[in-house]
C-alpha cells in the first residue's frame, strides 16, 4: 500500500483522506466563534463548541450545567448568529460537555 504524504491527507480541497473531517472541524470551529462573538464575553466563556444538525438544529456544547441554563436563556440571540453566517437554524439545544 503506497504511502500517502500527510499534506494530502489533512487537505480539506480534496476527497481523499481526512480532508472531510478537517473541513467539517473547521466548519464547526467558525460557528462557535461567531456564537461567541454574539453574547457578552462573560456568557461566551462558557461555549466550548458548536454544532449544525442535517434537520437544523444548532447544538451548542457548554462546559458545565450553570452555563448550560444561562446559555438556554440566549436561545434566540444564538440562532440569530448562526443565521447570520449563512446556516439555515430551526432550533437550539444547548447541553453540557461530558469531558472534563
Amino acid at each position: 500500500m503506497p504511502a500517502k504524504r500527510l499534506d494530502k491527507l489533512l487537505n480539506p480541497s480534496t476527497d481523499a483522506g481526512l480532508g472531510d473531517v478537517v473541513r467539517r472541524a473547521r466548519e464547526m470551529g467558525e460557528l462557535a466563534t461567531a456564537l461567541g462573538k454574539s453574547l457578552p464575553p462573560k456568557l461566551s466563556e462558557g461555549i466550548v463548541a458548536a454544532n449544525l444538525r442535517e434537520n437544523g438544529e444548532l447544538v451548542v456544547i457548554c462546559v458545565s450545567s450553570a452555563w448550560a441554563s444561562r446559555l438556554r436563556f440566549e436561545a434566540d440571540q444564538l440562532i440569530a448568529a448562526a443565521r447570520q453566517t449563512g446556516a439555515d437554524v430551526k432550533s437550539c439545544t444547548v447541553r453540557v460537555s461530558t469531558n472534563p
